[in-house]
């Protein structure tokens, strides 16, 4: 398969488990394919195939669905077309168009059109290096990884969202009628998109779950928090298998504790 764009593909152990899945995942502003590496072999691990693709918020979407369409024809069901940032309204604009067949819809820090509060005012007053990473993730390892990153392109975090893209935000919930069992992964204390944004979007879309994760900035899938977000993740993923993206697959039960007290003989 000649690729369009450079896909970096994680894949589960050999010999091992058979594949569950598989998520096709879009990076965002300033990012490529390699960034996702930590989540890709986290999920991997758990016996999903994972292809992030490197794509940037002007790419054509042709492009982008005979990529896709080209990875699916290989991937092992369901497939899950995923994206962070900009990343995210690629995946949301191919499946509300119809464009691309897969079985599930997964969007981490979905952006907005306009800054979120004065917080990020004043980080971004005069864009910089440290103002961008604390905008992107808490995470020391994260950061580590991308201020040595060649390839990452610094401030792009700044760069306004297309038009075409920030559009698909704002269709009314009949546009969105095709629009498949959706995960929204969203930072609680993002400040460059309010949270109120996911909360909205997921209120519009026909099959949505949305998790809000404390503490959590704008780059979701790669904050401190991230073994529980890919864990979260995983488990979604699972119940999607199943056919019951919503349903409990275990359900925490409190029941008293029943003390015996042994005497001695």
């Amino acid at each position: 398969m000649t690729a369009s764009f450079r896909v970096e593909s994680w894949l589960p152990p050999t010999p091992g488990p058979a594949v569950r899945g598989t998520v096709i995942l879009f990076p965002g502003r300033g990012e490529h394919a390699g960034v996702y590496e930590r989540f890709g072999r986290r999920l991997a691990f758990d016996a999903y195939a994972v292809h992030a693709l490197s794509v940037s918020p002007e790419d054509d979407p042709a492009a982008l669905r005979d990529q896709v369409a080209a990875l699916t024809a290989e991937a092992v069901a369901p497939v899950v077309l995923a994206g962070s940032d900009t990343g995210a309204l690629h995946a949301l604009a191919l499946v509300a168009e119809g464009k691309v067949d897969v079985e599930g819809l997964l969007l981490a820090g979905t952006p907005g059109a306009s800054a979120a509060s004065s917080a990020y005012d004043a980080l971004v007053g005069s864009p910089e290096w440290e103002q961008e990473l604390a905008l992107r993730s808490s995470c020391p390892t994260h950061r580590g990884r991308l201020a040595e990153d060649a390839e990452f392109r610094r401030g792009s975090l700044f760069d306004p969202v297309p038009d075409r893209l920030r559009a698909f935000l704002e269709l009314d919930a009949a546009e969105y009628e095709s629009v498949p069992a959706t995960l929204v992964l969203h930072g609680a204390a993002d400040l460059l998109a309010p949270p109120a944004l996911a909360r909205a979007l997921g209120a519009r879309l026909p099959q949505a779950e949305l998790l809000l994760v404390a503490g959590a900035p704008h780059d979701v899938l790669n904050d401190a928090t991230h073994r529980s977000v890919a864990g979260a993740v995983v488990q979604w993923l699972e119940r999607l298998r199943g056919g019951a993206p919503f349903a409990r697959i275990i359900d925490p039960v409190v029941e008293p504790v029943v003390e015996t007290v042994i005497e001695p003989a």
